[in-house]
């Protein structure tokens, strides 16, 4: 079965970095545009940033710009949220994506806290 597995996550103070990973199994991944999702409490799920199939079209929210970085390697099926100078306002449970025409599938999410 598909499987997307977040890893990561973690408590750190404002200005700190984090590195997430997503871990794709169960799916031809290299055919899958993959997503970096959050959702903070009482908010709604938002779009963080994508990238396209083969790496070369990224999609960045406008208040991530600048400070996170998506990367994907097709032949290990993993994808990299590189996150730099975290603010309070990154804490969100961050959820991996992959998308292929009507193929929609989720991880778990992992939890980032930014606090001082």
């Amino acid at each position: 079965q598909v499987q997307l597995v977040e890893s990561g996550g973690d408590s750190v103070q404002p200005g700190g970095s984090l590195r997430l990973s997503c871990a794709a199994s169960g799916i031809t991944f290299s055919n899958y545009v993959m997503s970096w999702y959050r959702q903070a409490p009482g908010k709604e799920r938002e779009l963080v940033v994508s990238i396209s199939t083969v790496g070369v079209g990224r999609n960045y929210a406008d208040s991530v710009k600048g400070r996170f970085t998506i990367s994907r390697d097709n032949y290990k099926n993993t994808v990299t949220l590189q996150m730099n100078s975290l603010k309070p306002e990154d804490t969100a449970v961050y959820y991996c994506n992959a998308k292929m025409a009507w193929y929609d599938y989720w991880g778990q999410g992992t939890q980032v806290t930014v606090s001082s």
